[in-house]
């Protein structure tokens, strides 16, 4: 299981604090031949007190200035573009040397620890500020890196999407186009006394052709799709007989505005289906569209049983869910699934 610091994987900090802990060694090592240690007996090149506070303190305190430097560049601007990031920088460097040599020379005044003085100071500053240059080099480095690996596998998910896509749209062409031919076979062959048969047939052959058509085409009129819902109802309402009632109120001008196709029918027949058909006495289903600041406002209520779990309703069928994943993709919108009153549910989107 990969665990996270501030959504940085802990491998990734476990390295930072290796590097730091290398560096300080490798600083240790260099000042201990400078000084002529292995010509001392008493000066011990491994005594963990000597690394401390000659360049561990020093270091444990550039570790803690890259911390807050970083969390502000990357984490609190992370949103900012970034030449401003890379500007913030100019107040990072100065922040990042005075953090560490100030305070690593006062604990080491405090302590009675050596320091370097007078003009050898300088280095404190060089190596310091050449560190959170090279550093901060590579963590940008490293972010441009991993955004354009996240780039890259959202690139290919969405292919991949799209291939899946295209390939449900080929069958979801195919299995309409054969059924339409079915039933107009079949309602050939039904007697002219059943008419009531033959009308129910020659609207689910009609439901066919709109979804055949909703299947190649990525818009219809809001005229279209009506219709289109007119004609599930009133095959349900053939089931239901008295107990399903229905009002659609749309002004007129908006019928020929273009929407989605197949964006209203499912969440009428999750209404039909698991509102309206579970009570005895049945139901009503108001179909509402209306328009308010150049977008369509969608409502659909009805008198069912309603829903405690309003995102438990997204896991009853494939409808609402496929219905809100377009909604989100097309629209940035969303469906607001609410209590109908007295009873039922109320489902708001716009577009």
């Amino acid at each position: 299981m990969k665990k996270s610091l501030f959504r940085i994987h802990i491998y990734e900090v476990l390295a930072v604090v290796v590097v730091y802990l290398a560096l300080s060694f490798f600083y240790h090592i260099t000042l201990y031949y400078n000084r002529g240690g292995q010509n001392d007996p008493t000066d011990t090149i491994w005594s963990l007190n000597d690394w401390y506070f000659t360049k561990g303190l020093q270091y444990t305190l550039m570790f803690v200035a890259t911390a807050i430097v970083w969390f502000v560049i990357f984490k609190i601007c992370r949103a900012w573009p970034l030449k401003y990031r890379l500007l913030l920088h100019f107040l990072g460097l100065p922040f990042f040397v005075l953090f560490a040599k100030t305070l690593f020379y006062k604990t080491c005044d405090l302590l009675g620890y050596g320091h370097l003085d007078g003009n050898p100071e300088i280095w404190d500053v060089y190596i310091p500020a050449l560190f959170y240059l090279i550093q901060f080099a590579v963590f940008h480095a490293y972010e441009h890196y991993i955004v354009n690996q996240r780039r890259l596998q959202y690139e290919i998910e969405l292919k991949n999407a799209a291939l899946k896509s295209e390939l449900s749209a080929i069958k979801a062409q195919l299995n309409p186009h054969f059924l339409y031919n079915v039933f107009n076979t079949i309602n050939a062959s039904i007697p002219k006394e059943m008419e009531e048969t033959r009308e129910m047939i020659a609207e689910l052959s009609d439901l066919f052709r709109y979804q055949l058509k909703a299947s190649r085409e990525d818009q219809v009129t809001l005229k279209e799709e009506l219709e289109f819902v007119n004609k599930y109802l009133k095959l349900e309402q053939k089931r239901f007989e008295d107990r399903l009632s229905i009002n659609i109120s749309v002004p007129d001008d908006l019928l020929s505005r273009k929407i989605p196709p197949m964006i209203l029918q499912p969440l009428v027949e999750n209404s039909v289906k698991h509102g309206i058909s579970p009570l005895v006495k049945g139901g009503h289903i108001d179909i509402i569209i209306q328009e308010k600041d150049d977008k369509l406002i969608f409502e659909i209520n009805d008198t069912g049983i309603g829903v405690e779990d309003k995102e438990a309703i997204f896991n009853l069928g494939v409808g609402l869910s496929n219905t809100q994943k377009r909604l989100q993709k097309m629209y940035q919108s969303t469906l607001q699934i609410t209590d109908n009153f007295p009873s039922g549910l109320k489902v708001q989107f716009e577009l």
